[in-house]
């Protein structure tokens, strides 16, 4: 039996714009095998639609809730929603 995939929307406040959190995200969506896509907000936020099995999205919340190393993460956010069934995961502009 193949363990649920869930979909999370994940909202990243602090200072997570200019430091690289987008693209160290994919790097390490591709090591837990997260699918789905991040984007920067107008805000200065940081906007993620994450799909993967619980353990992984676990995995993967721990690591937003501290970045790269040059973020300083001051809040994380997460809404459940409707599985899409991503293929990879990317940078959305």
């Amino acid at each position: 039996m193949t363990e649920q995939k869930k979909n999370l929307q994940i909202n990243i406040s602090g200072r997570v714009q200019g430091v690289g959190f987008r693209y160290s995200a994919v790097h390490k969506a591709q090591q837990l095998g997260i699918k789905g896509f991040v984007r920067n907000m107008y805000d200065g936020s940081v906007f993620i639609e994450a799909e993967a099995d619980e353990i992984s999205m676990d995995h993967f919340l721990i690591w937003c809730n501290k970045g790269p190393s040059f973020s300083r993460v001051e809040k994380v956010s997460t809404t459940e929603g409707v599985v899409k069934n991503y293929t990879s995961f990317t940078v959305k502009h």
